[in-house]
């Protein structure tokens, strides 16, 4: 999936991956993706929950080797 921005959130804790991706998603214009690498468990549910509250839209998440990978599209 083509995205507009990676942001490697891999390493840090609750709640750094999902203040990174707000401080990302200021980078980005509307209706792009943005693409996060994270290894925390708790991102999942963080992530998800963060891009609906914010009108945002989780087009896909998967983990390969212990790696959480997030495609959030912009809204």
């Amino acid at each position: 999936m083509d995205s507009a921005k990676l942001l490697d959130a891999k390493g840090m804790a609750c709640p750094m991956p999902v203040v990174k991706t707000k401080k990302a998603m200021k980078d980005i214009n509307t209706g792009e993706v943005l693409e996060v690498h994270a290894t925390d468990k708790g991102a999942k549910s963080d992530l998800a929950a963060w891009a609906k509250s914010g009108g945002h839209e989780l087009l896909k998440d998967t983990e390969e080797d212990d790696v959480l990978k997030f495609w959030i599209k912009k809204g």
